[in-house]
């Protein structure tokens, strides 16, 4: 069964707001990744580049660790609405 994509075909929905929260807290792919895994999650800096890149589907689990890092809502994150 293939996996689902959004309407424009892409991957994910959070690929263009993950990049601009990353470049908003100053944080590199490999600084953000590092971040992550000071927090107990296992993501480095690929995982990153194909998230940002539209390559790659993101797990509820990457989500989360994602907003707890850069300190936003599931909104901000996917919508790009803050809460």
């Amino acid at each position: 069964m293939p996996k689902p994509k959004s309407a424009t075909g892409e991957k994910n929905l959070i690929s263009k707001n993950l990049i601009e929260l990353r470049k908003a807290h100053k944080y590199s792919q490999r600084l953000l990744a590092y971040q992550l895994q000071l927090k107990g999650y296992d993501m480095d800096k690929n995982v990153i580049t194909r998230i940002e890149t539209n390559k790659r589907y993101v797990t509820d689990i990457e989500i989360k660790a994602l907003c707890e890092v850069l300190n936003v809502s599931y909104d901000e994150l996917i919508d790009g609405k803050k809460s």
